[in-house]
């Protein structure tokens, strides 16, 4: 995909995606108000501060990153789901294990569309 509009789309898709599948999954833990749109809106937030705070955030974190071979990203990604949260109240994470369990999540539905787009 070249045009980097479509692109965000598909980023605010994916992530819009991976929130609800978190929240339906981990009912007891996250809560939307039963309303898409908040996931919606949730998830266009997550994708900007995605491009925009989290690649400062890693070239941080860079030695944890390097020092967990990686593993650290599941800490960085639970506090970009928490740091919405903060932002945007309609979206509520119980604790920090739910928001790290919908980072990996978004993650693994990130992967799925990106390797079915990719394989056209």
């Amino acid at each position: 995909m070249k045009n980097a509009f479509l692109r965000f789309l598909l980023r605010w898709t994916v992530a819009s995606l991976g929130l609800w599948i978190s929240a339906e999954l981990l009912s007891d833990k996250i809560s939307y108000q039963d309303r898409l749109s908040v996931v919606i809106v949730a998830g266009l937030m997550l994708a900007i501060i995605n491009m925009i705070i989290k690649p400062i955030v890693v070239i941080l974190s860079l030695p944890a990153l390097l020092f967990t071979l990686g593993l650290f990203m599941i800490v960085i990604n639970a506090l970009m789901v928490l740091l919405v949260t903060k932002i945007y109240g309609s979206l509520e994470v119980a604790n920090f294990w739910a928001a790290a369990l919908t980072g990996i999540i978004i993650g693994l539905v990130n992967y799925l569309v990106t390797a079915t787009i990719e394989e056209r």
